[in-house]
């Protein structure tokens, strides 16, 4: 195969003519009201949520599998039988089309040509980015023959109209449920229930399908149910109404299997002369909604205004920061990737074929992640998204661990699994840090915010019996007041409890799992060193954080203090100790109470936690072979190192430790030695996650008993990936960084491999096809990289810092690249000169202006730009700085 798609212009469309040969290639449609999967022959889904879906729920392999799809059938006599969309039983007729796919931010079109039959066909779909729940479908047809061409056309979308978990649970007698309302355009239905053993709730939601020609005609013959639309043979591909050309025959169609079957008047048409038919298709639990929606799109000039705006709209996300570099291809790539984390907004982690699990909203560590990005977007706007973030957090140092949509909605698990995961204490830090940084508020972190109570205490450890759901989900005083804490005191919380949350080695215990999800069977003495590295920069972060404020005291919870205890760090019992005694003071109820504590004593606490872990895993995990050891496993054995013929190592356990400045920078040169030699794919170019460790570990998690080169057992997974990437370019290693990220780019771009469209997607497998397209935190640590280390265009305590880490081949045959973004409310492109192509670490900032005036720098070649300076520049304009390296 040739490249799967090339872009078009400079808004990251694209253009495709082999998109149709591969059967699981999938577009992301939505808005926040409604969401869709569509791939080249319009199989996919549509659905508003895990109970709402108006098109069956579909998994990767239910794309090439799955009959059921929306189609578009053209009836010229019994001979001539076309389907618009390319999924009939008539190979030979499909073989003969010729395909075409463009696409852009969010909207898909498709054409397919047949000669033979001489018509040609282009369907448009989209989802307005105004929230209208609606997914339009406009299919225009026209007569390439050499004489006049009659036809009658057919839209056929199967309606499922329900939830999930329906799709094998009662799917007949959910069908039964189903009350159809025959409406002049088309289809609707409202079935009378929620279907739920557990607990029926009556049904909201009316579902539709409604359709319309040019001069907004409705349909001549509609066929509102499956039996009546495909016949007895049940067959979606050769559907008995339209081979056999039959009126129907409405006989009882409440309680079937709906069918969105619009038959349109037959029509003639003129060589080149063209019809078009809109269809919309969507979810309302306002059936008055539905009136409102068909005026809306009635006439294709409507539609077109509404593609319009959509265009616009994803346009503007993809922009905000706005990279151009010599190569334009990446440059439209990253516009993909920019709008990634507003996708997984939307969609969460369920949404997607790839995403086959789960039952809606975002996950604790989904949630902070993304964050990030909306930060460099539109820090103004995140200020309260991330008090109200902070209410999921635990006393006990945990948290919810599903995010509804609703701001401040959390849930401690559906799946009512007891479940903690040790790295999620460490993710917030992070993401309030760089909104610090980027925005100067450090009154935030002196904001209120409530802690997230349910049955689970003490880290899942025992059961609050007591508790029932009347009780509600805020951790409450002794007196029974909701209690609210400083974010200041969440972060301490989280970081404090981990530091004495330690396994028999002294590192903090793996619990239910840390970022690898697949660590998921050493809950009782497994223990992460990669995530003890990350905690021990968290409580220096927080030391500095703290001082930046310029407070002498703070005030915290009283039961706080005792995590202040001077104890021995080395003893891993004393440390058992403190934390079974915090646990007691904190297990159901708070007193309430207040104390307030010297800053410089937390500060001086903080400092020496960090640096005792940091020494610990310096003297204790840097293995003979030349790198880290990251994890013991439940049989307190330790994970990485030479075992038996082969050396087992983590890409995870040299990120965290390299990006807390743990090793010396001749460590992190054998590091990099070994994971050329042992991690580095050298057919493709990526990093593996691990290396073979050729058996199972049962002592540690499932993901080892994947196929090797999948999901967390060694695939090449984007987002340890990117942070490689960042820890090194954070520590001065600017080269080996940018080759770590930019093979990602390599392989999603080298579509003969990758099979997907532009996008990062979660991971790569061994034979280098994207996985889990879309939906992934890397997008956001990608932008975070690029923006605050590539081009290190960043915040400093609310004042904006040009410090660049540009390798020579980021210019490669240009002079100069730029970069774009939002700083203290005004628009500010950055371009940096190298006429020189001098490496990272050969060029220093020798010249810099801002709208033509010089800017001042610092013996050292730094350039920081106060926040005022910047407050001042023209609001409503693009400010332009040029930096000059040499």
């Amino acid at each position: 195969m040739e490249k799967l798609w090339s872009f078009t212009d400079n808004s990251g469309s694209f253009l495709s003519s082999d998109a149709d040969k591969i059967r699981n290639l999938y577009f992301p449609l939505g808005n926040n009201r409604i969401m869709s999967s569509i791939t080249p022959d319009l199989h996919g889904d549509i659905k508003s949520g895990q109970n709402s879906f108006l098109l069956t729920p579909v998994s990767r392999i239910d794309l090439a599998n799955l009959r059921s799809s929306r189609n578009f059938w053209v009836y010229i006599n019994p001979d001539k039988i076309w389907s618009a969309t390319g999924v009939s039983k008539d190979f030979r007729a499909i073989r003969r089309d010729k395909f075409s796919l463009e696409a852009g931010l969010l909207w898909q079109k498709i054409t397919r040509q047949n000669k033979t039959i001489g018509i040609d066909a282009e369907i448009l779909s989209f989802i307005p980015a105004t929230d209208e729940p609606v997914e339009i479908m406009q299919v225009k047809l026209t007569n390439v023959s050499a004489g006049s061409l009659s036809f009658i056309p057919t839209a056929a979308i199967p309606m499922y109209n329900r939830g999930a978990n329906n799709i094998r649970d009662h799917r007949h007698v959910t069908s039964l449920l189903q009350r159809v309302i025959q409406h002049k355009f088309g289809v609707i239905s409202k079935p009378t229930l929620s279907f739920d053993e557990s607990g029926h709730h009556p049904n909201r939601d009316s579902y539709f399908v409604l359709g319309w020609d040019e001069k907004f005609a409705p349909p001549e013959r509609i066929y509102p149910t499956q039996d009546e639309f495909c016949g007895d043979s049940g067959d979606f591909e050769e559907p008995e109404a339209v081979f056999k050309n039959i009126t129907g025959n409405l006989g009882n169609i409440q309680g079937r299997e709906v069918m969105g079957g619009l038959s349109f008047k037959r029509v003639s048409l003129k060589p080149q002369q063209s019809k078009t038919y809109t269809l919309i298709m969507g979810i309302t639990s306002q059936s008055s909604q539905i009136t409102k929606l068909v005026s809306k799109f009635n006439h294709p000039d409507k539609v077109a205004h509404a593609l319009r705006e959509t265009k616009e709209h994803w346009s503007d996300l993809s922009r905000r920061i706005d990279i151009v570099t010599e190569d334009s291809d990446f440059d439209n790539w990253l516009r993909w990737v920019n709008i990634q984390p507003t996708l997984r907004r939307i969609f969460g982690c369920s949404f997607l074929p790839d995403f086959d699990y789960g039952k809606g909203g975002r996950g604790w560590r989904d949630l902070w992640q993304d964050c990030l990005s909306l930060i460099l977007n539109d820090p103004g706007k995140v200020r309260s998204l991330l008090i109200n973030n902070f209410c999921g957090v635990k006393i006990d140092g945990s948290n919810a661990t599903i995010i509804g949509k609703a701001p401040g909605e959390f849930i401690a698990d559906r799946n009512n699994i007891s479940r903690v995961w040790m790295d999620h204490g460490s993710w917030p830090l992070l993401t309030l840090d760089l909104y610090i940084n980027e925005t100067g508020d450090l009154d935030i972190l002196f904001e209120n915010a409530t802690y997230f109570y349910n049955h689970e205490i003490k880290r899942t450890k025992d059961i609050d019996r007591n508790w029932t759901s009347t009780y509600g989900n805020k951790l409450k005083t002794r007196q029974g007041k909701v209690y609210s804490g400083s974010l200041i005191e969440h972060l301490l919380v989280q970081n404090l409890v981990q530091f004495f949350n330690v396994g028999s080695h002294n590192h903090i215990r793996l619990e239910g799992a840390d970022w690898n999800d697949g660590l998921d069977m050493a809950k009782e003495n497994g223990e992460s060193v990669a995530f003890s590295a990350m905690y021990a920069e968290n409580l220096q972060i927080l030391s500095e954080i703290l001082l930046k404020t310029g407070k002498n005291n703070i005030e915290l919870a009283e039961e706080l203090e005792v995590l202040f205890t001077k104890i021995d760090y080395a003893s891993v019992s004393s440390k058992h100790r403190l934390l079974d005694k915090y646990f007691s003071k904190t297990a159901v109820s708070l007193s309430g109470k207040k104390v307030v504590l010297d800053l410089s004593r937390i500060v001086s606490d903080l400092k020496a936690k960090s640096v005792w872990i940091k020494q610990h895993i310096r003297s204790t995990e840097y293995l003979r072979e030349g790198f880290f050891n990251g994890y013991y496993d439940n049989r307190k054995k330790r994970l990485e190192g030479r075992k038996g013929g082969h050396v087992q190592m983590t890409l995870t356990a040299q990120v965290f430790t390299i990006m807390a400045g743990i090793p010396e920078p001749w460590q992190v040169r054998k590091i990099l030695e070994n994971v050329n030699k042992y991690l580095l794919d050298k057919k493709t170019g990526g990093v593996h996650l691990n290396t073979d460790f050729k058996q199972e570990q049962l002592d540690l998690g499932r993901a080892f008993s994947f196929s090797y080169g999948d999901k967390e057992n060694g695939a090449v997974f984007s987002h340890m990936a990117v942070m490689f990437s960042y820890a090194l370019y954070k520590q001065g290693f600017a080269r080996q960084a940018w080759e770590t990220l930019n093979s990602l780019y390599k392989m999603a771009s080298d579509t003969s491999s990758s099979k997907i469209y532009p996008c990062l997607p979660e991971y790569f497998n061994l034979e280098g096809r994207g996985m889990y397209s879309y939906l992934t935190g890397s997008a956001s640590w990608f932008i975070l990289t690029m923006l605050t280390q590539v081009f290190g265009v960043k915040g400093l305590n609310g004042d904006l810092v040009i410090e660049p880490k540009l390798n020579a081949e980021n210019f490669s045959d240009h002079d100069s690249v730029s970069i774009e973004r939002d700083f203290a409310g005004r628009r500010i492109r950055v371009k940096f000169f190298n006429p020189g192509k001098l490496a990272y670490g050969k060029y220093r900032i020798v010249k810099a202006s801002l709208n033509s005036q010089g800017l001042a720098m610092d013996k050292n070649g730094s350039l920081l730009i106060r926040r005022q300076t910047v407050a001042r520049l023209p609001e409503h304009k693009l400010n332009l700085m040029e930096i000059h390296l040499a």
